[in-house]
């Protein structure tokens, strides 16, 4: 689930997502203050707005919302007060850990690719990566599944010239850490740094 709110510029509107895949063909429900955004051909809630959010919630974020579970029973229940039946399925998981690249192979259909398998704690993802800077041994950032940039952007499950990959290695730019070097490539962290451990971006 990601979830933002700008009130200056889109007014007192929470905008929540449940899916990442992108809607075919919508149908809107309307419960209260809630608009419910389904899948046509699925019958799948994939979103839903809250107008006049601040009367159901506290929230300070101009732009992501980070989700807590105070927050998710905030939410709950001005769902339940409108009057709607929405499941939130939340992961409250860090999305933004601390990874240990294990491996580093050539993209076998790109020069500028690499294949990287990389540790993350509980899991071990393939992520392919173009950073010049590259190499087993480091520890850096990943962003998983689900995670929402600084900038805005929503990582995915994607494939980079016929290889899967789930996740995402970050530069320091791409955290919006403050001073980032303008050359390109991942930031490496500390060897002391705890694989699995969550990573804080500033902009949280």
């Amino acid at each position: 689930m990601n979830v933002f709110y700008n009130k200056e510029h889109v007014g007192d509107v929470l905008l929540v997502q449940l899916a990442t895949e992108a809607i075919v063909k919508t149908e809107v429900e309307r419960a209260g203050d809630i608009a419910i955004l389904i899948e046509a051909q699925t019958g799948e809630i994939k979103a839903f707005n809250l107008f006049n959010a601040s009367k159901y919630i506290q929230v300070e974020a101009q732009g992501n919302v980070e989700i807590t579970p105070e927050f998710v029973a905030q939410l709950e229940a001005a769902i339940k007060n409108n009057g709607a039946t929405i499941s939130l399925d939340v992961d409250f998981s860090p999305k933004f850990v601390v990874g240990y690249v294990e491996t580093k192979e050539k993209h076998p259909n790109a020069d500028k690719l690499s294949i990287c398998t990389v540790n993350v704690g509980e899991e071990t993802l393939q992520i392919v990566c173009g950073a010049p800077n590259v190499d087993a041994g480091q520890k850096v950032v990943v962003a998983k599944i689900g995670a929402v940039m600084p900038s805005g952007m929503l990582i995915k499950e994607g494939n980079l010239r016929g290889v899967d990959s789930f996740g995402m290695l970050c530069s320091a730019r791409e955290l919006a850490i403050p001073n980032a070097p303008s050359e390109k490539g991942i930031l490496v962290l500390p060897e002391d740094a705890v694989v699995g451990s969550a990573f804080e971006t500033p902009s949280r």
